[in-house]
């Protein structure tokens, strides 16, 4: 476990290779109402090269799809940043939501292309399943901006970048938290996110990488709770019933990890302390169950992906470079830096 606990912390300090570090600061989607800087590690190639064009970004009608409802946190703050960025650059924006269904969302994008969109920015539901919307942008000459997950394509050809945070490393982060508050004694409970998600995929291989060879540390349940805060809290009933020695729940979002805590609570059980918890997103919520101990930490995911995005679309249209993957800097989030984390804006 030592060697675990110092690859993550590599991982949680070292940025990728030297290089200049971009700030966004984005005014939309923060709960608290602070604003907040979204961070991006250091990015060198490979590389997509832009098509210059006579147009200013200001002139054009950018289509955004968003993949799931807004009563998520996330995705609220999310929509929220696309709009606030699209409104600093003076573009109009086209929005549709495919409330977590695939083939939805397959025909907003042909929809938002028809509608006369001349870039777009996807946010995919899973891993595959739009590469004929890709198509379609092809031809039409739309270049496509990926946020938040990855889906299949080619870069260059199918999308120009994809904006978002390195999931692995998240799941990573959180074995160490758990092995640190077990003392390398868990039995543990996963509430898995979308299935087929590029998210949800590599989450769970970052953790189960981690934890591998650690005869300590057990995954005795694992079962999806979809990002939902009430699955989780279904889910996290029944799993606790079946497996009344966990001491731990690897929530692959913060949603999921609130409505653990509430079945924790029902069953009898002290979350925090009986039960430890670790989510992934930072959301508003669950630094505050951090800071009142019903949850131990969480990996924060910053959605305001916004301003990075319309920034990549300036450079690609002016004819530049832009890099095929650029990754957002998260951080742990724990009861000794959860106040310090609110204050920078939580959503």
């Amino acid at each position: 476990m030592a060697v675990l606990a110092a690859l993550v912390m590599v991982l949680l300090v070292a940025a990728c290779a030297p290089g200049s570090k971009t700030e966004e600061q984005a005014s939309g989607g923060a709960a608290s109402g602070a604003s907040a800087q979204q961070e991006f590690l250091p990015t060198h190639g490979p590389y997509c090269q832009g098509k210059k064009t006579n147009e200013s970004l200001a002139d054009m009608t950018v289509g955004f799809s968003q993949s799931e409802e807004e009563t998520n946190p996330f995705r609220s703050t999310e929509s929220d940043s696309i709009r606030s960025a699209a409104k600093q650059n003076g573009v109009k924006l086209l929005y549709a939501n495919a409330q977590s269904q695939e083939p939805k969302q397959l025909s907003d994008i042909r929809d938002l292309i028809s509608r006369g969109a001349d870039a777009l920015i996807v946010a995919p539901l899973l891993e595959s399943g739009l590469q004929d919307a890709f198509t379609a942008a092809r031809e039409a000459g739309v270049p496509v901006v990926l946020i938040d997950r990855q889906t299949a394509g080619t870069p260059c050809k199918d999308y120009i970048t994809n904006i978002q945070s390195n999931f692995v490393r998240q799941g990573q982060v959180a074995a160490q938290e758990i092995a640190k508050l077990t003392n390398n004694k868990a039995k543990i409970a996963v509430l898995e996110g979308t299935p087929g998600a590029s998210v949800t995929i590599d989450r769970t291989k970052g953790f189960e990488d981690a934890i591998k060879g650690e005869s300590g540390m057990d995954i005795v349940a694992s079962q999806t709770g979809n990002f939902v805060r009430a699955d989780g809290q279904q889910v996290m009933e029944q799993l606790i019933q079946a497996n009344p020695n966990i001491n731990a729940v690897y929530a692959q979002n913060d949603e999921m990890a609130i409505g653990a805590i509430t079945a924790l609570k029902s069953a009898g059980k002290t979350p925090g302390k009986d039960v430890k918890i670790i989510g992934i997103d930072g959301t508003q919520d669950a630094t505050q169950a951090i800071i009142t101990g019903d949850m131990n930490a969480t990996v924060t995911t910053n959605p305001r992906f916004g301003p990075e995005a319309f920034k990549v679309l300036k450079e690609y249209l002016a004819g530049k470079k832009v890099p095929q993957n650029i990754r957002v800097k998260d951080e742990l989030v724990t009861k000794e830096n959860a106040q310090q984390y609110l204050k920078k804006g939580s959503y």
